[in-house]
């Protein structure tokens, strides 16, 4: 295979205590590290699309073009080139909790820690891909120190958490500890990323006119 086959990102290689390096190889390493970073490069209208599609992705293409200054095939263009390379991951709709609680209920919204007994890298991968399969767990954090991971996780009632938690925290074993904190109110919810700020965008790599 072509070795871009078995690339998904940029390499970094740390050299110690070496006597002597092929200059080819050398040559080689940047060749592979520079063609990554194109593909992931982005320049100012990048970071302002991104911006605006994390805030309020309900946009049409023609209020998005108008918002970045650009016109709308070329939004059309840029916004398709931002999917293709995954930085935008799905478009979802919001809900108002307050709203939505007049028909279903608050709800529990608890944040729970868990610590395991065995924390070797086969023990964390099993609990956490049992987690993040369960549709009641909305975040996953793997977290150091403390605990070994913190779960952000919804549930319609208490006869619902107590469900949760016994598929999967009392019914594995190698669970040790767990500490569940219940929410009285939520302040604050977003997964906005933060954008550098317009001044520092020029540091930023930059790709071919498109």
């Amino acid at each position: 295979k072509h070795y871009k086959d078995f690339i998904k990102g940029p390499l970094y290689f740390i050299i110690d205590d070496c006597q002597y390096i092929d200059t080819l190889s050398i040559e080689f390493i940047k060749q592979i590290n520079n063609e990554n970073m194109e593909q992931i490069s982005l320049d100012e209208t990048d970071l302002q699309l991104l911006d605006e599609l994390q805030n309020d992705a309900s946009l049409t293409n023609q209020e998005l073009a108008q918002r970045v200054n650009t016109s709308a095939p070329t939004c059309l263009r840029r916004v398709k080139r931002l999917r293709d390379a995954g930085l935008i991951e799905r478009q979802i709709a919001v809900l108002s909790t307050e709203k939505i609680a007049d028909v279903l209920g608050h709800g529990l919204n608890v944040i729970v820690e868990i610590t395991l007994d065995r924390q070797g890298a086969e023990a964390l991968d099993a609990f956490e891909q049992r987690a993040v399969q369960d549709e009641a767990v909305q975040q996953c954090y793997r977290v150091s120190p403390g605990p070994d991971f913190v779960l952000v996780v919804h549930a319609l009632n208490m006869p619902d958490y107590l469900a949760l938690a016994q598929r999967l925290f009392s019914g594995d074993a190698n669970v040790r500890n767990v500490k569940a904190f219940f929410s009285v109110k939520r302040s604050k919810f977003g997964a906005r990323v933060p954008m550098p700020p317009r001044s520092l965008t020029p540091l930023l790599p930059r790709t071919a006119a498109r």
